[in-house]
C-alpha cells in the first residue's frame, strides 16, 4: 500500500463540494489549542464532531480527542481537548495495531482477528476493569469502517510499551491489537476525560475513508477525495 501523509505545514485538498466544512469557531479553537498538530487533521475532526452534533449521534460537544495515525508511532499523535474551555488537555503518543503497521501505520481494517486499527469517528462509552486494566470502550460510529469495535473489543487502555523509553529502545513504541493504548500514567486520568459520551477521532489519509465517511461528508452523497502528499 502506498503511503500518503500530511506532515505539519500540509494541506488536506478535499476536491468534492460534498466534504464537511467545520465552522470556523471550533476549528480555529483547535488550531490554536494544538500548534504542533497538522491543523488540516483538526479542521477535519472539527468538521466531524460538529456533523455528529448535528444528526444527533453525539451528545453535548464538551470533550473531542484526535489521532493522527499519519505521524509515525514515535511521535505525540494524540491531543484530547475541553471544547466548553478551549483548551488542550492531553498530547500524548498512541498505539496502533499490529497489523497496521511498525514505526508507521499503513493498514487499516474494521474485521475481527486483523489486529489492525480502525479508522473515522468513535464515541466513548463505558469505562471498565479488564484485561489490561482500566480500559474505556469505543462505539464506532461509521459503518464499514469502525462499527465492529465494541465486537472487536477495541478499547482505549494504558500498556508498559508505550512510552518514550520504549522510542529510544526500539525507535518506535509497541503495537496493539488495533486498540488506541496510551501511557500507562496517564490512561486513567484520559479515560476519565472521555469516558460517557466525549467523541474520539482516528485519522488516516485512506481515500476510500476520506470518499465515503458519512461524517465527512455529512449525510452527504459519496464524492471522489483527492489527499496531496507535502512537498
Amino acid at each position: 500500500m502506498k503511503r500518503r501523509v500530511l506532515t505539519g505545514a500540509a494541506t488536506v485538498f478535499l476536491f468534492a463540494a460534498g466534504i464537511a466544512r467545520a465552522e470556523p469557531r471550533l476549528a480555529d479553537l483547535l488550531v490554536h489549542a494544538a500548534p504542533a498538530a497538522n491543523p488540516a487533521v483538526l479542521t477535519l475532526a472539527a468538521g466531524a464532531a460538529e456533523c455528529a452534533g448535528r444528526e444527533g449521534a453525539a451528545g453535548e460537544l464538551d470533550r473531542l480527542a484526535v489521532i493522527d495515525y499519519s505521524r509515525p508511532s514515535s511521535e505525540p499523535r494524540l491531543w484530547v481537548f475541553d471544547l466548553r474551555r478551549g483548551r488542550l488537555l492531553f498530547e500524548e503518543l498512541v498505539a496502533h495495531g499490529r497489523g497496521t503497521g511498525e514505526r508507521l501505520a499503513e493498514r487499516f481494517s474494521n474485521t475481527e482477528g486483523s489486529h489492525m486499527s480502525s479508522l473515522g469517528l468513535f464515541r466513548a462509552t463505558d469505562p471498565y476493569d479488564g484485561a489490561n486494566g482500566y480500559s474505556l470502550r469505543l462505539q464506532g460510529l461509521e459503518p464499514g469502517f469502525n462499527d465492529r469495535a465494541l465486537d472487536r473489543a477495541i478499547v482505549m487502555h494504558g500498556a508498559p510499551y508505550v512510552s518514550q523509553d520504549v522510542v529510544r529502545q526500539q525507535g518506535r513504541i509497541g503495537r496493539s491489537w488495533g486498540c488506541p493504548a496510551v501511557r500507562s500514567a496517564v490512561a486513567r486520568r484520559m479515560i476519565d476525560t472521555l469516558k460517557h459520551g466525549a467523541l474520539v477521532f482516528a485519522y488516516y489519509p485512506d481515500r476510500e475513508w476520506l470518499a465515503e465517511s458519512s461524517y465527512l461528508q455529512c449525510g452527504q452523497r459519496s464524492a471522489p477525495a483527492q489527499v496531496a502528499r507535502a512537498r
